[in-house]
């Protein structure tokens, strides 16, 4: 090449980016995915190592991933590296935002946001508010679970938060998987099996020695977490396989009961001062990080303690089958069977044969698919499973949590959720574009001017609605989907439309006030038609009648219903800022503290003294 300087093919290859300085490869690898570089660091050994032994990498790559930046080197302390971090962090990132339940009516929201080296899932409290709102008024909230990382990263295990006998209680389990799309999360029983008794073969958190717990100010942690090696075990398991009877085959009653005593034998009463430690950073005015580090470390100590697995015989004896087991080991006794129970057994499957052909053959149009989410039509795969054959697929029996993705059909932004899963749903979020300025999630309270009590009340009640856009038949529209209502009975089914307003048809009617609380004069920047909810046939099936949405100052929405003049005024929420200024309330028991099934127009979560049952921060 004349005139020129010839470079050697090799200076421009891998040789020339890994010999770049760290905190330059640091800033090019915050341009990439982690799954981008991971798949850069399979180039060749030389870029493996060089990523894979940099720390600043991985920092760079956790910074992505949204958790609090001046957590991040409190968190290194309890994993291997950065690049552990990184796993858990991606791991679990699908789990943040938003999950609901059918019910009960008045909402089920539960908001999943970081904790301290692990995610925390936190139920908002339907309530009511006073004059100045939540600015007076702090959101309630309980806990429903948290998801912690292990030594290598990754997200093994869980504690369900619950209640039984007025104490606060946890209640150990395993994550099973967590798929990058999730929107289903389901709470399951697992079975596997034993590999190893050795309890210290088990590595799975870098944290003190029990010894170094006991000598300081708990010592009576063993004595008041331990218990009895009969009903609970802790074992170093396999890792998790796909199994061919998934727990989902159970009938819901016997899944259900199964997960009840699971729950019941794995109980780990909390002490006070732990229960009413934080579980996620309050305010950057508050010097959490201490507290938060001390209680890992327990909790820690208390899954070492009780990994939260019971016998499969403990089981079989608590619900009943042990005498099922003990009459099929009894028939398969005997060199060979007798020829009268051969005979028997022969016509009972020609018999079953033809009766299923003539099943097949009678309904020659069923399908025989079976959707992602277990249902299906006329397949035998869909037929209930046992409850003895799902134990027997295991030694050891524990709690899981199991995040995957489902078909689901939506009806206006709300999805149409299973009776007989114990699940939350996830809400799909849509954030403010041009255009669509006002998707998110909005809370507000009847009434103008905002806050101010009615006649006879002196509060009100707090809805959480989710603005999502939506385009039918060529027109933009904004609907407004309830997801939480703070009255003491419930209005409006939970996930109907509030309002949908046309975001391209200007609005004709004039907001019937002049002025607001403080006497100012009220701006309307935009105004638009829509319809609002009404009662229609029955509570399920609610009507709608005409009213417009209005754009005032500072950032508020106005819903004006055009024959009644009611009003619902709207403000943009930070849902992970409000429940950080919020006070923790009891929680429900373990299993409807997870998802309430039971249909309920009442406040189910409200059903405790609010002002005695306030748990304080210490």
């Amino acid at each position: 090449m004349s005139g020129g300087v010839a470079v050697e093919a090799e200076d421009c290859g891998s040789g020339f980016f890994i010999g770049l300085p760290d905190d330059v490869l640091a800033l090019i690898s915050a341009w990439l995915r982690p799954g981008d570089l991971c798949a850069l660091a399979l180039c060749c050994r030389g870029l493996h190592a060089a990523i894979a032994a940099s720390e600043r990498v991985w920092l760079a790559q956790c910074r992505r991933l949204g958790p609090p930046p001046h957590l991040l080197s409190r968190w290194r302390m309890g994993v291997r590296s950065y690049r552990a971090l990184c796993r858990f962090l991606a791991a679990v990132a699908p789990l943040l935002g938003i999950w609901v339940h059918q019910n009960p009516e008045l909402g089920n929201v539960v908001c999943v946001i970081w904790g301290f080296l692990s995610i925390v899932g936190i139920r908002v409290i339907p309530q009511e508010l006073g004059p100045l709102g939540l600015d007076a008024k702090p959101l309630l909230w309980a806990p429903v679970f948290e998801i912690l990382a292990d030594a290598n990263g990754a997200p093994s295990r869980f504690f369900l938060h619950g209640r039984d006998c007025g104490d606060e209680c946890l209640y150990p389990g395993s994550v099973r998987s967590i798929e990058s799309s999730c929107n289903v999360l389901l709470l399951e029983a697992d079975a596997r099996h034993m590999v190893s008794t050795c309890p210290s073969k088990q590595h799975l958190f870098p944290a003190r020695s029990f010894p170094a717990i006991s000598e300081s100010k708990r010592p009576s942690l063993a004595r008041q977490y331990c218990r009895s090696y009969a009903t609970v075990i802790y074992r170093s398991l396999a890792a998790p396989r796909a199994s061919s009877l998934p727990f989902s085959r159970l009938p819901f009653r016997d899944g259900r009961r199964l997960l009840e005593l699971v729950a019941a034998r794995v109980r780990l009463k909390v002490p006070r001062d732990l229960a009413s430690a934080p579980l996620f950073e309050r305010s950057s005015f508050c010097d959490d990080a201490s507290l938060l580090a001390d209680r890992r470390l327990e909790l820690i100590e208390m899954l070492k303690l009780n990994g939260g697995w019971i016998n499969r015989d403990v089981a079989e004896l608590a619900l009943g089958l042990m005498e099922h087991r003990s009459a099929e080991n009894i028939n398969a006794i005997g060199d060979r069977p007798c020829p009268a129970a051969h005979q028997r057994r022969a016509f009972s499957s020609i018999a079953g044969y033809l009766k299923q052909f003539m099943g097949r053959s009678s309904i020659p149009s069923a399908s025989c698919s079976i959707s992602r989410n277990g249902n299906s039509s006329g397949s035998s795969k869909n037929k209930h499973a046992q409850l003895d054959e799902f134990l027997r697929s295991g030694d050891i029996i524990g709690l899981s949590l199991r995040a995957t993705h489902m078909r689901l059909t939506t009806y206006r932004a709300w999805p149409n959720m299973h009776d007989s899963r114990i699940a939350l749903y996830k809400l799909p979020l849509q954030g403010p574009m041009a255009g669509r300025e006002y998707a998110g999630l909005w809370g507000g309270t009847f009434g103008w001017p905002p806050g101010q009590p009615s006649e006879g009340k002196s509060e009100k009640a707090l809805f959480f609605l989710l603005l999502s856009y939506e385009e039918v038949e060529g027109h933009l529209l904004l609907i407004a989907t309830k997801i939480l209502e703070g009255t003491h009975y419930v209005l409006h089914p939970n996930g109907s439309a509030m309002f949908i307003a046309k975001m391209d048809e200007i609005g004709s009617e004039a907001f019937p006030w002049e002025t607001s609380a403080e006497s100012l004069q009220v701006e309307v920047k935009n105004s638009y038609s829509g319809e609002g909810i009404v009662s229609g046939y029955g509570f399920q099936y609610p009507g709608s009648k005409p009213g417009s949405l209005f754009v005032l100052q500072n950032g508020l929405l106005a819903f004006v219903w055009k024959e009644s003049k009611s009003v619902l005024t709207l403000q943009r929420v930070d849902l992970q800022e409000l429940l950080k200024k919020g006070e923790r309330v009891p929680v429900l028991p373990p299993i409807v503290n997870f998802a309430y099934l039971t249909k309920s127009y009442s406040n189910v979560f409200a059903g405790f003294p609010i002002n005695s049952g306030i748990i304080q921060f210490t």
